[in-house]
C-alpha cells in the first residue's frame, strides 16, 4: 500500500509541474504577442495559458 501512496504522490507532483510549466508558458507567449503588437501571437498566448487557469 506504501507503494501506491508514493506512486500516487509522485504522479501528482508531475502533473502539477507540468501544468505550472504550460502556464509560464502561455504567458511568455502572451508577452511577447503583446511586445511584437502581433495579434496571432496574443491569440497564441491567450489558448496556451487560458485552460490553466479554468
Amino acid at each position: 500500500m506504501q507503494f501506491f501512496s508514493t506512486a500516487v504522490t509522485t504522479l501528482q507532483t508531475l502533473v502539477v509541474a507540468l501544468g505550472a510549466g504550460l502556464a509560464v508558458w502561455g504567458v511568455v507567449n502572451l508577452l511577447e504577442g503583446y511586445g511584437s503588437d502581433n495579434a496571432a501571437a496574443k491569440s497564441q498566448g491567450i489558448k496556451h495559458l487560458t485552460p490553466k487557469l479554468m
